[in-house]
């Protein structure tokens, strides 16, 4: 009688796919990210688009009562670094990102280079982290947060995903008022750059399902 092989589930990632942290090295990325990170990079990316070509002297100015460029680029910062360094990971390697854009301080003017240039720096040290999740890393209970067990990891990828988008109109809203042209107007290329992917199988079940190895 003739037995199904064994597949190899290649959707998650198991402890052999782990690479070390890098430390002043180029951002690590895998080679397949859980869907959900892949929602997050492509909202990134739109962040970006948005915030493109915008002048220095642009970036700090303040329409009441929204806060300045520089401001909201510095939050997200903060809020990426919060969410995927100091709770997920344990270590808040940007001192520079709780200098502006914390929840409840008072407003501030950051430069707009400067609040990017950390803001990338958060980044690259989150995507190690980002890297690492598969479906059960995502349902588990996040961190260090003030009360415990209040938000899955998944939850909180979705929830800065979602905070991107906020302050994704706001930016093209201020963009808009202070006149600036080419200000992007709609979702960009979200069917060739990030298009619906199945969340993959647990590798246990997908072994299961295969049935037992031949042997002999």
């Amino acid at each position: 009688m003739r037995r199904r092989r064994r597949r190899r589930c290649t959707g998650s990632l198991g402890e052999s796919d782990l690479s070390p942290s890098p430390t002043g090295g180029a951002p690590y990325h895998a080679g397949v990210a859980h869907p959900l990170v892949d929602q997050l990079r492509f909202t990134r990316s739109e962040w970006l688009r948005a915030l493109d070509g915008i002048p220095e002297a642009d970036g700090v100015k303040r329409l009441l009562p929204m806060n300045s460029i520089g401001w909201i680029v510095s939050h997200m910062a903060w809020h990426e670094q919060l969410s995927f360094l100091t709770r997920l990971q344990g270590s808040t390697p940007v001192p520079a990102a709780n200098e502006h854009g914390v929840n409840g301080e008072p407003a501030s003017t950051p430069p707009l280079a400067a609040a990017l240039e950390t803001w990338r720096a958060v980044v690259a040290g989150a995507d190690f982290a980002l890297d690492q999740l598969d479906t059960r890393a995502l349902e588990a209970w996040l961190p260090r947060t003030r009360l415990p067990q209040t938000r899955t990891v998944g939850s909180t990828v979705q929830r800065v995903t979602y905070h991107y988008w906020f302050h994704i109109g706001e930016v093209i809203s201020i963009r808009q008022i202070l006149g600036h042209a080419d200000v992007p107007e709609f979702v960009g290329d979200i069917d060739g750059e990030a298009p619906y992917r199945a969340e993959p199988l647990p590798s246990v079940r997908v072994l299961a399902e295969a049935g037992p190895v031949e042997r002999g």
